[in-house]
């Protein structure tokens, strides 16, 4: 019988902790064949999503894969990302969270079809009166900032937290 990774479980409390204390939980997140993203917001083959209340609808956090709808630059798309492409979950705020060992496997896809199914979203622009008021519109501000200094930015900007892989 195999274990359960502690993984979910983790990233389930985490995300708990940053929205019970009023933060934005943020996911880094290593892009491979089985993450379904918005491919232009995609670099470096990582994306970091906002997964709050707000710019999120439907989240689901699951054992194997977490799914939601967001808005990118005022389009609805789902999103689902397997549990073992995450690589850190933080607030956004205080750079809180934990970092964790990427290992996206072919056995979470097999099991793709025990999950539970989200309706499609259209990767077609909506009429705003259909929007559900947790749709928050993606921005600018919420990207990650390139021009940090660890991010090959100008000396002398605001060090930004960074997280430790933990094995």
């Amino acid at each position: 019988m195999n274990e359960t990774s502690t993984k979910p479980y983790l990233l389930r409390a985490l995300y708990e902790w940053c929205t019970d204390n009023g933060y934005t939980p943020y996911l880094a997140v290593v892009v491979d064949e089985y993450t379904r993203v918005p491919p232009e917001h995609v670099q470096d083959g990582q994306i970091v999503l906002n997964v709050g209340a707000l710019a999120t609808h439907n989240l689901v956090l699951g054992n194997e894969f977490i799914e939601f709808q967001a808005r990118f630059g005022g389009v609805s798309r789902q999103i689902s990302v397997p549990v073992g492409a995450v690589q850190a979950i933080y607030a956004r705020e205080t750079g809180q969270g934990m970092a964790f060992e990427v290992s996206a496997t072919t056995e979470e896809v097999e099991n793709e079809s025990e999950r539970p199914s989200l309706s499609a979203v259209p990767d077609t622009p909506e009429e705003d009166a259909d929007a559900s008021p947790n749709e928050a519109e993606a921005s600018d501000e919420d990207a990650p900032d390139d021009s940090h200094p660890d991010n090959g930015g100008p000396p002398g900007s605001p060090k930004r937290p960074r997280l430790k892989i933990v094995k």
